[in-house]
């Protein structure tokens, strides 16, 4: 389960959260401008825009789990399990593989609005990466700085909706997801007033009462709510470290911890992962379970000309500052 939301200060942030029990090996990766994207069904992109993004390398191919183009174009693929439908070959379609579905939007729109009219021909089809490997159940928040949209591929074909309020999480369609926050409109960071009735002397005993109501557990519907409810009431200056800053705390309303939601006996669902990506400037920004020290890798420091991937591989173990040091210098604590 994961959650994915956009952010805008001076600048527009695009991340997630990946929830899983276990890592597929991800790696922050850059694919530059010259390197060959092989479609299935669509011929050879040769040329296109350089991305940055999470991804698992097989094959020297980057399987993006989520990204953005030197345009500051983001997608971010999440579970859909169960609702989501993969076509056969159709004559006439753009015939796009799952796993290409990234890297056919990142790396030709520069925009919401031109992916929207790429999307009107397409047609996600049921092939795997390798016969070996399960087709990703998905469906996709693709965003820019003035827009956002959610797109589905379900039984119906592929659906693409609006997405005011720039998050996603999992189930059910994004339809759905929006309409419940219909159930949440009385929530609010102010304090709130006696509204129960005039005739009763209620008191407030708490700060926060205002978002009374708000769920809490980890289920993709609550989680929905919950990110919806901190993004869109966020508040923080514009320089780059308070905009990071506050991303990183929008999506901890949702980080999932070891031992609370188990999948298999003595198997449970953890953030594996949290991402932000400056999506004006090409710097994806990470923390990860065992590592909350904001990591970041710059897309333009690299040769965006080249025709290999860059990748780099998570940098896991906690970093801790230890303030006291005997030398007077802040120093990492070195404690096995």
């Amino acid at each position: 389960m994961c959650t994915a939301a956009t952010y805008k200060t001076k600048d527009f942030y695009f991340g997630r959260t990946l929830d899983y029990e276990f890592s597929y090996g991800d790696e922050i990766t850059i694919t530059p401008r010259n390197y060959p994207f092989r479609f299935s069904n669509m011929g050879v992109m040769e040329h296109h825009y350089a991305i940055i993004g999470m991804a698992h390398i097989m094959d020297d191919y980057p399987l993006y789990y989520d990204a953005v183009n030197e345009k500051g174009l983001g997608m971010a693929g999440l579970n859909f399990v169960g609702n989501a439908d993969y076509k056969e070959k159709a004559e006439g379609k753009d015939n796009v593989a799952q796993f290409e579905f990234i890297p056919w939007i990142l790396g030709q729109c520069d925009s919401v609005k031109e992916a929207k009219s790429l999307l009107e021909n397409l047609n996600l089809i049921n092939t795997s990466f390798k016969k070996d490997l399960p087709v990703a159940q998905l469906h996709w928040l693709i965003a820019d700085c003035k827009e956002a949209i959610t797109v589905e591929a379900v039984k119906e074909g592929i659906m693409v909706y609006d997405n005011p309020v720039g998050v996603l999480t999992n189930n059910p369609p994004f339809d759905k997801q929006l309409f419940q926050l219909n159930n949440y409109m009385h929530l609010s960071p102010k304090t709130p007033k006696n509204l129960f009735s005039d005739k009763l002397h209620l008191e407030i005993y708490s700060r926060g009462m205002g978002a009374l109501g708000l769920p809490g557990d980890l289920s993709s519907t609550s989680r929905f709510v919950r990110v919806a409810f901190a993004k869109m009431n966020a508040i923080s200056g514009e320089s780059e470290l308070e905009s990071v800053s506050q991303f990183f705390h929008i999506l901890g309303a949702v980080e999932q911890q070891r031992g609370c939601c188990e999948v298999a006996e003595d198997t449970f669902e953890i953030t594996i992962y949290t991402s932000c990506c400056n999506a004006d400037k090409g710097i994806y920004y990470y923390t990860s379970y065992d590592n909350h020290q904001i990591t970041a890798v710059d897309m333009h420091r690299e040769n965006l000309e080249d025709t290999h991937l860059i990748h780099y591989e998570r940098i896991s173990g906690e970093q801790i500052r230890i303030q006291n040091a005997t030398n007077g210098v802040p120093s990492l604590l070195d404690i096995q």
